[in-house]
């Protein structure tokens, strides 16, 4: 959500980022913030006018009610009591006024709010323009991209040939898009994760395991509607949301909470299950496990003075990139042109993974600045005696999401006799194997 003082002085500015993430339709509601902005801050101007003359005429009450007191004669008791009436009367007409003046206020409010939660952050200048993803712009490749002289079999074949997937019965327990993972596959799934946790650490970065469940307050400050409509999952007859990444849970952490400049910045990584309904074009695929209802993953989270986010952008796909690369894995940096970013995001960086089966990349994670969208969203700020209390910026990036990890190791460690290789990163998370 911007600030809508920056709104408020650059309205251009603002309808030009518009236009830029091709999103036409929100342009007027900038001069509709405005105009109610501008009629906000007059009530408020009349409440705290009326609120001065209450209070002048309140002490003039009080001094008359002295006088009162003091006074022998009856007929000028009388006079004062009948001004003492006629004042407390105007008292209360004003506090009737005020109580008005703020209902309007807040009526006001909530429609700003609505309007500001889906005009799109300001994206950074060095973001490419494009409609959509097919506009993204490869940045760089690390590793060279092979195809091996012998055939590799779709993901889940690969896994099958090992019995280490069970697709048909989680169709009958849950439908499309859950599965059953075993034996070999499902240690290996679990040692990625295992070691993707102590990389992290390894960083610098303290781990977490945070709560799968998150109050509908904390998904509109981590997340656009839009976003939200798509992937959550609601908890029927309760304010909970199941989380479709634990950046959502770890942000919310800080909701309505004073940091201090000292603690910044945060380095955090969490590991959870991750929810989503994946409603929109792509579907659920019913035969393999790139796009599901249900996955883990382990996430990277910075919370940092805004001076020092684009540094931390660059740290945190860099350690994506420098895991992928231990796995002997290729992989590619994309950037996201502006009409593929979700509204909070200044600017967003796909890390994507070499498929030698298909011959291309293939998307395994994201990394975003949303730079002080989400903190003034939740209320997180940093306190500064100096310069004054300012939002932080907050970002994000996937370490590593199997299953999707998976179909990138299983094709590029795959043998030509049908044996996986165990790079050796992974071999003491897999009791000392060296394939499967």
């Amino acid at each position: 959500m911007l600030d809508i003082k920056f709104l408020r002085q650059n309205p251009d500015a603002v309808k030009e980022n518009i236009r830029k993430k091709f999103q036409d339709e929100k342009i007027p509601m900038v001069d509709e913030v405005i105009e109610l902005d501008k009629r906000q801050r007059e009530c408020q101007g009349k409440a705290d006018g009326l609120k001065g003359q209450r209070n002048s005429i309140s002490k003039e009450i009080g001094g008359l009610m002295g006088r009162s007191k003091k006074e022998a004669d009856e007929g000028e008791k009388k006079k004062l009591a009948a001004k003492i009436e006629e004042l407390s009367k105007s008292v209360t007409d004003m506090a009737d006024e005020i109580a008005q003046l703020n209902g309007e206020m807040a009526e006001l409010g909530e429609e700003i709010r609505k309007r500001m939660l889906v005009i799109p952050n300001i994206i950074d200048e060095s973001v490419p323009i494009g409609r959509d993803d097919s506009e993204n712009v490869e940045v760089e490749r690390f590793g060279e991209p092979a195809v091996p002289d012998f055939e590799i079999p779709y993901h889940t074949d690969i896994m099958e040939a090992r019995d280490g997937i069970d697709l048909d019965s989680a169709r009958r327990t849950s439908g499309n898009g859950f599965y059953y993972l075993k034996g070999d596959i499902a240690r290996l799934h679990s040692a990625v994760l295992s070691y993707a946790r102590d990389f992290m650490i390894d960083k610098g970065f303290t781990y977490f395991i945070p709560p799968f469940m998150i109050r509908s307050n904390v998904v509109t400050g981590v997340m656009s509607f839009a976003e939200m409509e798509n992937m959550m999952y609601k908890i029927e007859g309760e304010d909970l949301y199941l989380i479709g990444t634990s950046e959502h849970s770890m942000i919310g952490r800080f909701i309505d909470t004073f940091l201090e400049e000292k603690d910044l910045p945060q380095a955090l990584t969490s590991y959870s299950p991750c929810f989503r309904k994946e409603v929109g074009a792509h579907g659920i695929e019913e035969r393999g496990v790139y796009r599901i209802h249900q996955f883990e993953k382990q996430e990277m989270v910075v919370v940092c003075r805004p001076e020092d986010s684009m540094d931390w952008f660059k740290k945190l796909y860099s350690y994506t990139v420098e895991l992928f690369r231990s796995l002997d894995i290729p992989v590619r940096t994309l950037e996201c042109c502006s009409g593929d970013l979700a509204d909070l995001k200044v600017k967003s960086i796909d890390v994507e993974a070499w498929s030698p089966r298909q011959k291309k990349y293939f998307e395994v994670g994201s990394c975003s600045n949303l730079g002080d969208a989400q903190a003034r969203r939740l209320g997180i700020r940093v306190k500064n005696k100096e310069k004054g209390n300012y939002f932080p910026h907050t970002l994000n990036n996937t370490v590593v999401a199997p299953p999707r990890m998976l179909i990138a190791f299983l094709e590029n460690n795959l043998q030509a006799d049908g044996s996986v290789r165990i790079p050796q990163p992974l071999r003491m998370y897999m009791g000392g194997k060296d394939k499967i």
